[in-house]
């Protein structure tokens, strides 16, 4: 048996174990909403929800505070966060739209974030509760913010995803905690509010920076790239089990002559997503590793290109994207 094999053998064990004890759970507590209901909850929540409080967010090891403001206005989500520690950066997002805001350079940076949540892009669908790669169930009951909740378990059949845990608001779906875990249930990443009020009484103003912007600089994201969807000529020839293309684009450089390109493929399993990034080489051939925040990266060039693998999943699955890439 092959080193993958048994790590993925191991996966499913502890996962019917764990599920077995689970499963107990819930029907002690009498839990009738199947998971793929509380994931439509949740969804629709973070769409309608108004809410503000505390949140603390761990991650590889350290933690900051955070205030929050979540607004929905004819049905554009509007938020705010205003880190509590260290130069007190503040994150504003109306719709697709971004500005960090960073008071000790004196600069705002603005960007297009595809209309995600700066706290909640990395939920699961609720099209995704039937997956033949991920096991979903209610746990218990408990409370989080003072707040009564329900604990949905969203756990990987294999080793190139990795676990979830949401706690959600028992009357409105609202995720008030969410944690990612690695293979082993170490925490990579946990958010969890310390503090929440859920109201349709808040004001516009309630959105807007909490310092005076005067005498900014404000550096807004190029707009140098045109970006088209395209029927790649690259795909994946040993794509883990469960992921498929769900976008694929092709940019290139405005300005330049014959423009250099770039292409863009996002493969999902409904839960997690990785980018793939096709370029001309940069620099000496070698393959590298690299961690943005919870995502890893592996680069790998071959022939004529530069690829790029990059997201919230264990290493060895950017690994095996990137070095499976081939032209069709």
């Amino acid at each position: 048996m092959t080193v993958s094999a048994r790590n993925a053998a191991r996966v499913r064990a502890r996962s019917t174990a764990a599920l077995g004890l689970l499963a107990a759970t819930v029907v002690a507590h009498g839990q009738q909403d199947a998971p793929g209901e509380w994931l439509d909850r949740m969804a629709d929540a973070i769409d309608a929800t108004n809410c503000h409080g505390t949140v603390i967010r761990r991650q590889r090891g350290e933690s900051e505070a955070l205030k929050v403001v979540h607004r929905v206005v004819d049905g554009v989500v509007n938020e705010r966060l205003v880190s509590q520690e260290g130069n007190g950066v503040e994150i504003i997002r109306i719709g697709d739209e971004v500005h960090c805001i960073l008071p000790d350079s004196k600069s705002v940076l603005v960007e297009g974030w595809s209309n995600q949540s700066t706290l909640f892009s990395a939920l699961p669908r609720s099209e995704v509760s039937s997956s033949a790669v991920y096991d979903f169930a209610l746990v218990r009951e408990g409370r989080v913010a003072g707040r009564p909740a329900v604990l949905l378990a969203v756990r990987p059949h294999d080793e190139y995803r990795y676990a979830h845990r949401l706690w959600l608001d028992k009357s409105s779906g609202f995720p008030l905690q969410t944690e990612m875990l690695n293979l082993d249930g170490d925490l990579i990443e946990e958010i969890k509010f310390a503090d929440i009020a859920i109201s349709d009484d808040i004001s516009p103003d309630a959105i807007g920076p909490s310092i005076d912007l005067d005498g900014f600089t404000w550096y807004r994201e190029p707009d140098r790239y045109r970006s088209v969807e395209v029927d790649s000529r690259w795909i994946c020839e040993d794509l883990p089990p469960g992921f498929k293309a769900v976008s694929t684009k092709t940019e290139q450089d405005a300005d330049a002559a014959g423009g250099d390109e770039l292409t863009h493929i996002v493969y999902s399993d409904g839960v997690a997503n990785v980018s793939v990034f096709i370029s001309a080489p940069d620099g000496e051939e070698q393959s590298d590793w690299g961690i943005v925040g919870n995502a890893n990266s592996y680069t790998v060039q071959m022939d004529d290109v530069e690829i790029t693998a990059v997201g919230e999943v264990p290493a060895i699955t950017v690994q095996r994207i990137a070095s499976t890439m081939r032209r069709r």
